[in-house]
């Protein structure tokens, strides 16, 4: 995907869409329509500690509006873990895929090989010492395949130091991968992305038209993914190759309940 005329980087002077217009947008789009949805920062605002997150109120329903339509396929797509993304209460008809990718709803997780789970105890071990690193409000989440160290709530001066240590020592071993976020490094020991997840489900959908939105760095790698007819959504102010921008997870909404409409 080329870099779109809305493609800014952060500090540029931002041009954020109507939530209605953009939705007329993707519903004159070819149908059938493939919409992926990041859920942090997108359907539920960022807060400080991630089990405390929700869904924006109207959410669900309007997501359930758009699953309902044989025309339409709506998937959650997300770095939490499947069990973590039940926990909003999405409504069924969903696609849900978590992991970046690694995780699907409808199918089950490929187990992991003798020598990926040597790799995850190691990156274990490592995510560990930069938490104590970083200090108190530091905290690890692990996940099948990956482990995720957050310092929303550290202190930031030593988050960010135990962040770029982490980042040295997982780029060290081999096959390992890594992905930064809002104050957060997911390191892997199994290949994933958000967008080989969305050409998977595209494939899968029949999809003329995907559309993505997304918020934080690793949504990048959706919106990079897509053709030069899909649609992407970034959310927030951050650099973005994306085509379009909604301000927050309200003005996504407002977006969601217009397309809902408009189609």
């Amino acid at each position: 995907m080329t870099t779109p005329p809305h493609g800014t980087a952060a500090g540029d002077d931002l041009q954020f869409d109507d939530p209605g217009a953009l939705a007329a947008v993707v519903a004159d789009a070819p149908r059938p329509l493939l919409i992926g949805l990041d859920i942090d920062g997108v359907l539920a605002p960022i807060v400080a500690h991630a089990d405390d997150s929700e869904l924006l109120d109207g959410v669900a329903a309007a997501v359930g509006r758009l699953a309902n339509r044989p025309d339409v396929t709506v998937a959650a797509v997300s770095g939490r873990s499947l069990a973590s993304i039940r926990s909003f209460g999405l409504p069924d008809g969903l696609e849900l895929v978590g992991g970046h990718g690694m995780e699907r709803s409808d199918r089950p997780t490929r187990p992991l090989d003798d020598e990926e789970a040597a790799r995850l105890t190691e990156l274990r071990r490592l995510a560990d010492d930069a938490a104590a690193a970083a200090g108190d409000g530091a905290w690890v989440e692990q996940k099948s395949a990956s482990v995720v160290l957050h310092v929303r709530q550290a202190d930031r001066e030593r988050g960010s130091r135990a962040i770029a240590t982490l980042d040295e020592q997982c780029a060290a071993i081999e096959g390992a991968e890594q992905k930064h976020g809002s104050e957060v490094l997911e390191l892997f020991a199994r290949s994933a992305s958000k967008g080989a997840a969305m050409a998977t489900l595209g494939t899968e959908a029949g999809a003329a038209t995907s559309v993505f939105v997304g918020d934080d760095v690793t949504d990048e790698e959706a919106f990079a993914a897509l053709a030069d007819f899909d649609i992407a959504i970034k959310v927030g102010s951050a650099a973005t190759i994306a085509g379009h921008r909604l301000r927050d997870p309200a003005a996504v909404l407002a977006w969601l309940r217009a397309l809902g409409d408009a189609l």
